[in-house]
């Protein structure tokens, strides 16, 4: 046989063939063997068992109105490039290749671009996105690029919501709603104020929400113009329709003028006053101010009255100096109301004859001048020595008593028992019971005998201090008129009469020895140290919670009320000790959320900063200790004080106690279920409770707390998952919202929303659901409603209620846990600075008062001021043997003075 030749046609031909069967090998299609081959450049032997590196892979694009787009993918090293869309290769001739070298390495980059157009994307319409991928190839292998997605864009012409025009009040908050137009890629939002861009960084009093809503938290006059919605996309720019705002403001009235001159001259006549309506001037349409805008009043003008002289008297006896005298009056009628003065003189003098003249001796007129000046000079003596005596007997009897009422006993005997001096009765003395540590007076310190001259403390805006500048009853002792004192004390305009039987009010009577007042079920006490009184001194004090509603406590900016308004006093009392004022606050008290300020309310009725946390001076009147949940107050001035929060960042939040209640029995169709959304504080709760009480509710699931943040968001509430088949709501919407400023004023403390249901049959007892309570764009809490509404066998409400059964008012030792010589001597053996620490510094840092050492320093008594702190939080719950742990750990010998018993006390 013939070896066989090949020419070198059939060779190139063969070749071909070789090529087409490997490309047909990996997915290709081969064009035919009279085509020419794509052309390959050949890889370093340095590289060959190299895989294929992207450089540039293909992007997502859109395709904007009939433009086509470029996709690009380029590698290294590469021998060929194709690109695969919606799982089809693109042809050979649709791709634009370049190759190139790179310079580094000698290695061969090779570049693929193919166009899509708008008809190849519109040809796959409704089998999902076109997308495009390159593969490429190199002598060891394939690798595949990212999916690259093809869409075309468009933006709808009609917005799906557009906004409204509305009018609003001054400073009210405004809502337009936006809901852009469809369109890919989705359309971007911005708002325009008569054709000019709102930037919510330049103006903080709007806000776009993320949904596209404008909310305009205050709304001011400047406000007031054509609001649009703007929707864009790389495609086309839509407009809304033009929302009109109109901020109106309602007109008030001005302060009435002082009223004119009377008409008439003399007699009845007629005066007018008038105000106008300009307290604001009504704008945009606000409504006018209602009533009268000048009054009208009777008058009667006191006729002029001329004066009269009235008849001469009689002649006076002729004098020494041989003249006689008489004299007139103009009285008959006295000169009045501009009247004239009378004319004339109103004393004539006449020369007696000789014979009328008196002869007296001198010697005899000098004698009777000595004989009286003696005998006035031997009175005034007479008057001077006992005025002596007087004063030396009662000093003496006086400070017996207040001897006796120094001794440090740690007990009072009860006032009932009658006084050893029956002369001195009126005495208000405090007799020592040596014997015992645990007996207490609680209540008033005055004897049985006095109370009918006993006088009472104010509850109006404040108790303004006594002409004399005295609160106090010095020693103890009364004017020697009690009665007449208090009678003309309760004519004076600013001496009111405590109501005494108010459930908010508590009241004392203390000395030196101190003692505490307490509002049951509010978390509201004062403690009062021993030695804040003054030695001598007794002071009736009280202490009252008052309605946040009747204050009109002005707030500004992001301000809100953290916890009630606080009065006690009298105000102007002298105290030489500061007293601790506790009371319940709701911050989140995280101090760098929030400027915390202490406020108190003036003489004349204003509201002034006191203090303000973390600025705070030594020197400062007032100190105050923000714990979780308790905020104490030390001050020696009394007054009315609230405590009141700036919001720093929009992270602040207040805590809110979520309550539900609902009627004990129904049997009606309509069952009502009451959510009140209330400052975390007890006073509220309690005020609460006792609301709910009156009218027959029971509360139906226990308390939930909610962090309520200063976002400018509203709080929702809605329910959800009942049974359709029995029960059905009435409220037309299918949530209710509670304002974001009635909330975090704190001004309103029962605020509340009804949810009316309705059960398709008497017969349906079980009530199930869902209770939602969350605040706009924040989390929230869900109640889930479970009970029978005819029959419920669930624990009472007091359950809930810390019963504080505390007598309101306890005086002396037994209103403290530490005993009054345990504390002397713990305080002479702490204050003074130990070398190796271990003083009241020590103390302070194992009872967790670290960040307090400057205030507790700049006390004479450092030890007792730390003492009182952990006498006002430990009333209810102190051990004195942890304390005793406490000072055995600073190495004092002190701490076993705790172990010793009442007695030995």
């Amino acid at each position: 046989m013939m070896p066989l030749h090949l020419g070198p046609i059939v060779r190139w031909r063969f070749r071909v063939m070789l090529a087409c069967s490997w490309i047909l090998s990996i997915g290709f299609t081969c064009i035919g063997a009279e085509h020419t081959a794509p052309v390959t450049h050949a890889v370093p032997a340095a590289f060959s068992d190299m895989l294929p590196e992207f450089l540039v892979e293909p992007d997502d694009v859109y395709i904007v109105k009939n433009k086509p787009v470029t996709l690009t993918c380029r590698s290294k090293p590469a021998t060929q490039i194709y690109f695969k869309c919606n799982g089809e290769w693109v042809h050979q001739d649709d791709h634009v290749i370049e190759h190139t070298i790179e310079p580094a390495t000698g290695l061969p980059i090779m570049q693929v671009m193919i166009d899509i157009t708008r008809q190849q994307v519109e040809k796959i319409f409704g089998l999902g996105d076109y997308w495009c991928q390159c593969v490429a190839w190199s002598t060891t292998g394939t690798q595949k690029s990212q999916k690259a997605y093809v869409r075309i864009a468009y933006l709808r012409k009609n917005f799906d919501e557009e906004p409204l025009g509305k009018e609003v009040a001054l400073d009210q908050e405004v809502l337009l709603r936006c809901h852009p137009p469809e369109g890919v890629p989705v359309a971007e939002v911005e708002w325009q104020r008569n054709e000019e861009l709102l930037d919510p960084k330049t103006d903080p009093n709007v806000f776009i929400t993320a949904d596209h809503h404008l909310i305009i938290k205050h709304a001011r006059l400047a406000d007031t113009g054509n609001y649009t919605c703007v929707a864009k996309n790389i495609v086309a720019r839509r407009k809304s329709t033009s929302a009109t705002v109109i901020v109106y403001v309602n007109g008030g009235w001005s302060t009435w003028s002082t009223w004119s001159a009377c008409s008439a001259v003399c007699g009845r006549g007629s005066q007018k006053r008038s105000r106008s309506c300009t307290n604001p001037t009504p704008l945009n349409g606000g409504s006018s101010c209602e009533g009268q805008s000048f009054q009208k009043s009777a008058c009667t003008a006191t006729c002029p009255v001329d004066g009269s002289w009235s008849e001469w008297s009689k002649w006076s006896v002729c004098g020494a100096d041989c003249a006689m005298w008489r004299s007139r009056e103009c009285t008959q009628p006295t000169p009045g109301t501009g009247g004239k003065d009378c004319q004339g003189v109103d004393l004539q003098s006449l020369n007696c004859t000789s014979e009328q003249c008196p002869q007296t001796a001198s010697g005899a007129e000098d004698m009777a001048l000595y004989v009286g000046m003696v005998a006035v000079a031997l009175c005034l003596t007479l008057l001077l020595i006992v005025v002596v005596l007087v004063y030396r007997r009662r000093k003496g009897s006086l400070d017996a008593d207040v001897a006796d009422s120094s001794i440090l006993t740690t007990g009072f005997q009860p006032m009932g028992v009658k006084p050893t001096k029956p002369e001195n009765s009126h005495l208000l003395t405090i007799h020592p019971d040596l014997t015992t540590t645990t007996t207490s007076y609680q209540g008033t310190l005055r004897s049985r005998h006095d109370g009918t001259g006993k006088f009472s403390m104010t509850n109006g805006p404040l108790l303004e201090p006594l002409p004399n500048g005295s609160h106090t009853l010095h020693n103890g002792k009364l004017p020697s008129d009690p009665n007449d004192f208090m009678t003309r004390l309760s004519t004076q305009n600013y001496f009111k009469t405590l109501t005494r039987d108010s459930p908010n009010t508590s009241y004392g009577t203390f000395n030196f020895l101190g003692g505490r007042l307490t509002l049951p079920n509010t978390g509201i006490s004062l403690l009062i140290p021993p030695e804040a009184i003054p030695r001598g001194k007794i002071y009736e004090i009280y202490l009252t919670v008052q309605k946040k509603e009747d204050l009109r406590l002005p707030l500004a900016g992001g301000q809100t009320l953290l916890g009630p308004v606080v009065s006690c006093g009298p105000p102007g009392v002298m105290l030489t000790r500061s007293v601790i004022l506790s009371m319940d606050h709701c911050s989140d008290a995280v101090p760098e959320n929030w400027a915390v300020r202490l406020k108190k309310q003036t003489y004349e009725g204003t509201w002034e900063d006191v203090l303000v946390m973390g600025e705070e001076l030594v020197t400062d009147p007032y100190y105050c200790q923000l714990e979780a949940e308790t905020c104490r107050v030390f001050t020696e001035h009394l007054g009315r004080l609230a405590l009141v929060g700036e919001s720093l960042s929009m992270v602040a939040a207040k805590r809110l106690k979520l309550v539900l209640f609902a009627p004990a029995y129904c049997g009606t169709l309509e069952y009502s279920i009451r959510v009140y959304c209330m400052d975390d504080t007890q006073d509220v709760f309690a005020e609460v409770m006792e609301l709910e009480k009156q009218l027959g509710g029971r509360m139906i699931d226990e308390p939930r707390v909610l962090l309520f943040k200063d976002s400018y968001h509203n709080l929702r509430l809605s329910i959800h998952d009942m049974p359709q088949s029995q029960w059905r709501s009435k409220l037309l919407a299918s949530y209710q919202e509670i304002p974001f400023y009635h909330i975090w004023s704190g001004s309103q403390r029962s605020l509340h929303c009804t949810f009316t249901l309705e059960r398709l049959s008497l017969s349906t007892c079980e009530l199930t659901g869902q209770l939602c309570v969350w605040q706009v764009e924040g989390e929230g809490q869900s109640f889930s409603l479970d009970f029978n509404i005819a029959k419920d066998n669930r624990p009472l409400d007091s359950e809930f209620l810390l019963m504080d059964n505390c007598t309101p008012a306890l005086a002396g030792p037994s209103a403290f846990q530490i005993p009054y010589l345990i504390r002397q001597k713990i305080c002479s053996s702490l204050d003074a600075p130990c070398p190796n620490g271990a003083d009241w510094r020590l103390l302070a840092q194992r009872l967790k008062l670290e960040r307090h050492m400057s205030f507790f320093a700049s006390k004479p008594s450092p030890t007792s001021v730390i003492l009182d702190w952990w006498e006002a939080q430990h009333f209810h719950s102190g051990n004195l043997n942890q304390l005793a742990a406490v000072m055995a750990e600073i190495g004092k010998q002190e701490a076993m003075i705790f172990l010793v018993s009442d007695g030995e006390c």
